[in-house]
């Protein structure tokens, strides 16, 4: 498997290897030929190269696992940087006033007389104190500047790219968080706002094991390998997302398109055969279609397949390339304005607040008032018409009794506050009643419909019936399957009491299509389920073609070859 037309990817434990050992026998660096491995990138500096000669005479003559001197390795140079960074953040800890103490832990105690005596180990009572100072450390070292995030994690971490070729290694780019990869080394990058786009993302051309350099095209599968068996749902109706063509083999479709052009973009040929399921006059049952895959029927299923939990624990799905979560429908109605309209704005609590205060606010005007006041006295008749026409003549601004009072001017400045807030508050709910077109339904969502005893529509062979059942416990006898979007319309018409449905709850993607055409129903409420429609593979199928089919396998893999 180290011919033309292999990759290999190593973690750092190769380039690890290759720097300690180095220089490894002949016959073993063949093993390696044309591996991409990884190393953590430290910048070049003049710390750095005068601590790798000290290293280089320390070490001369000093032999290792074999002849060889001991090689230096990034984790050697982040290990020198450790016992500097632990040592500044111990002069600070001891600086604050840190002691040195430790002391037993009583939870050890029950150890005791165990082989290890555990219960002998004692903790350091500084620990705390000192994880702080560790992290609030800021240095140059040998490795490049070492401060920590936040999170407590070095800042700007990057690897090399490495390809091995020959007795040695060749640097082919650079990795970061901060910018992908890059031939660019990171520090020279960061003073630049980070660019993720795949256009940006290069390294230096590898040679690929085999001592090829054209790009592999990863798996290539003979013209006369097995097809892989796609199961497809042949959809009585919502045909515009999957329906077979009559009298073909081909099918058509939203679905099929996404799946059809998913395999143009792979580099390599993926023979297969979609086979129909159903007997195209009912829908039929998704999960009974993904069930086919694990009996070993199908390799995979394509089409508008809801990823729910019990669906995928029997088959692996891809990515969801459309979200689709269950809503509630409902016919309806128009909410005509008349002639009492201006009531409408305000509910029948919000009026008698409104009143309320009105009152409350000219007794407590009058209240301070009428003592220094000369128009707020009078004859009790006289003092109740003002109280009363004073805090409604501030609605308009017109009121003529005028405020001596300091306290009384303070509360007359709220109130005035207040008016306008309910003045603004009215005016725009009445202008949106009279201008937009309401539209109101008896159900409100699915909280309300649980509530009902009405009946409930579902769309046949989908998993709503056995979700509304388990889930949210809405009794079988409730439940009317529906198979066409004219049944979904006839029953909505209907209603309840004359045989139809009070809602029809389906995945969001078929009541959109629903209702392009039909306004006299709309979606209430808001979507109470997350899911999405997938593809389907078996869990534990190890054809390589079947792993194709899952994007998160050769969308990621295509990626990497594509950048390399």
């Amino acid at each position: 498997m180290m011919a033309p037309g292999y990759v290999w990817i190593a973690t750092n434990w190769l380039s690890t290897h290759l720097e300690t050992n180095s220089p490894l026998p002949s016959d073993t660096m063949d093993d390696f030929q044309g591996v991409l491995t990884l190393r953590m990138y430290t910048p070049d500096s003049e710390l750095k190269r005068k601590f790798i000669s000290r290293w280089s005479n320390l070490t001369s003559g000093t032999t290792g696992y074999g002849p060889d001197p001991i090689g230096l390795s990034t984790y050697g140079l982040y290990a020198y940087d450790t016992v500097w960074l632990l040592a500044r953040a111990i002069n600070a800890f001891l600086d604050q006033g840190g002691n040195i103490s430790f002391s037993g832990n009583s939870r050890l105690a029950n150890l005791r007389g165990e082989r290890l005596h555990l219960d002998a180990m004692n903790f350091f009572n500084g620990g705390k104190m000192l994880r702080e100072k560790i992290l609030q450390v800021n240095m140059t070292g040998v490795t490049g500047q070492l401060k920590f995030n936040p999170d407590g994690n070095l800042i700007n971490p990057a690897y090399e790219v490495i390809n091995v070729i020959g007795s040695g290694i060749r640097k082919i780019g650079y990795w970061s968080n901060y910018s992908g990869l890059s031939v660019v080394p990171p520090e020279k990058l960061y003073s630049s706002p980070p660019n993720r786009s795949s256009s940006s993302q290069n390294l230096y051309s590898p040679i690929w094991p085999g001592q090829a350099v054209q790009k592999p095209r990863g798996w290539v599968f003979p013209t006369n390998g097995r097809q892989l068996k796609i199961g497809v749902p042949n959809r009585v109706s919502y045909r515009d997302f999957v329906s077979q063509v009559p009298g073909t083999d081909m099918f058509t479709g939203y679905c099929i398109d996404v799946f059809t052009d998913a395999i143009n973009l792979l580099p390599y040929p993926i023979p297969y055969k979609l086979i129909p399921y159903g007997d195209g006059t009912d829908n039929p049952s998704s999960t009974e279609l993904i069930r086919l895959i694990t009996a070993g029927v199908y390799d995979a299923v394509i089409g508008d397949i809801a990823i729910i939990t019990n669906r995928t624990r029997m088959a692996d799905f891809t990515q969801p390339y459309i979200e689709s979560g269950l809503v509630v429908v409902a016919p309806v109605k128009k909410k005509n304005s008349g002639a009492w309209s201006f009531l409408k704005p305000f509910t029948r609590q919000m009026w008698g607040v409104t009143v309320i205060f009105f009152i409350v606010v000219g007794a407590v005007v009058w209240i301070l008032e009428h003592r220094l006041n000369d128009e707020f006295r009078g004859p009790p008749r006289r003092q109740m018409i003002t109280i009363l026409w004073f805090s409604f003549s501030t609605w308009f601004s017109t009121h003529r009794e005028n405020t001596i009072s300091t306290l009384g001017r303070f509360v007359l400045l709220i109130w005035l506050f207040v008016v306008l807030i309910i003045n603004s508050s009215y005016t725009a709910s009445l202008t949106s009643i009279l201008t937009v077109q309401q539209l109101t339904s008896p159900i409100k969502g699915i909280d309300s419909l649980i509530s009902s005893k009405d009946p409930i529509g579902y769309q046949q062979g989908s998993f709503t019936r056995d979700y509304l059942i388990n889930e949210l416990g809405i009794q079988k006898s409730r439940l009317i399957s529906l198979k066409m979007p004219e049944d979904y319309a006839k029953a909505l018409k209907d209603g309840p009491h004359n045989g139809g449905v009070a809602a029809v709850v389906d995945e969001r993607a078929y009541i959109e299509l629903f209702l392009s055409t039909r306004c006299e129903f709309s979606i209430v409420g808001q979507e109470f389920t997350k899911n999405g429609w997938g593809f389907v593979s078996a869990s534990k199928l190890h054809d390589s073609a079947a792993l194709l089919l899952d994007s998160k396998c050769y969308l990621s893999f295509d990626f990497h070859i594509s950048s390399l």
